[in-house]
């Protein structure tokens, strides 16, 4: 699943970043203080392997409230960021494959978002690097026959994977 960062000097870097400096840059991947904390408290790191062992242990469980904090920082899924706490360059850079122009798949997106949230009380996430349009929407829909534990613990998994592609680009 994962390729390792091409630049050894990348690691050094990021191992040679003041706390406050690797903690913001940590927190643009996933905005949960604990994670943070781990992954910053862990340097250094010999290289990728090693760093993405530690932030993709620490991002397996979230609690509640860290759940609801990493969810602030991402739009749904179809829109833009509109939110100071929206990490925008990154959202934009991953929901390449939506078209915003495409006003069924925007329709489509809305209702489906819509019709999330009302069934689980909170945002549509999904890792969408890398997937197009209908892949998104046929996922929205399959997760909206999930029960609640399954549904949430897929979206932690999606918080992990977004996570872990951030930090790659934020570390490359």
């Amino acid at each position: 699943m994962s390729q390792p960062v091409s630049h050894s000097g990348s690691i050094d870097d990021f191992n040679a970043l003041p706390p406050d400096e690797a903690g913001d840059r940590l927190a643009a991947c996933l905005p949960v203080p604990r994670w943070v904390a781990t992954v910053s408290d862990g340097r250094p790191y010999a290289d990728w392997p090693a760093l993405e062992a530690v932030a993709d242990s620490a991002a397996r469980h979230l609690d509640d409230a860290e759940l609801g904090v990493a969810l602030a920082g991402h739009p749904r899924i179809g829109e833009r960021a509109s939110s100071p706490d929206h990490q925008a360059t990154f959202s934009a850079r991953e929901q390449a494959g939506v078209d915003p122009a495409d006003a069924e798949v925007g329709r489509e997106l809305a209702a489906g978002n819509a019709a999330y949230e009302e069934r689980f009380d909170r945002v549509f996430l999904i890792r969408a690097a890398g997937r197009s349009a209908p892949e998104i929407l046929a996922e929205l829909r399959r997760r909206l026959d999930n029960d609640d534990d399954a549904e949430r613990a897929e979206t932690v998994t999606q918080l992990r994977e977004i996570a872990l592609l951030r930090l790659r680009q934020v570390v490359s």
